[in-house]
């Protein structure tokens, strides 16, 4: 079974900033890496330094999806950085975005697992 063609990372990372910032908030590039293969690290800020880190994965079908990294529930600043250091540590071609959030739920498209 061969697995469905992948957008290059570099469009999905530039198309994800785009949908986020359509309503005003704030949507940046925080880390740019590997064009065609790196993954993308998503963290959903709050306005008191709180956050969650939605990683990259796919569904047991293939399809492209997120999970919360740093768990269920918003975590603060400092806990988001260790997290993303350390996948960083395994994948040094991570992107990394932030999105300004008020409900930690991804403002585009996404399946959560």
């Amino acid at each position: 079974m061969t697995s469905p063609p992948r957008l290059r990372t570099d469009l999905v990372a530039r198309a994800i900033l785009r949908q986020s910032g359509l309503d005003g908030r704030s949507a940046m590039l925080l880390r740019k890496g590997d064009p065609d293969a790196g993954g993308i690290l998503v963290v959903l800020a709050g306005r008191h330094g709180e956050g969650t880190v939605l990683s990259q994965t796919r569904t047991a079908q293939g399809e492209a999806a997120w999970m919360r990294g740093t768990g269920p529930e918003p975590v603060p600043a400092e806990q988001i950085q260790t997290y993303i250091d350390r996948q960083l540590k395994y994948d040094p071609d991570l992107w990394v975005l932030e999105i300004e959030t008020q409900d930690f739920s991804p403002p585009f498209e996404a399946i959560l697992i």
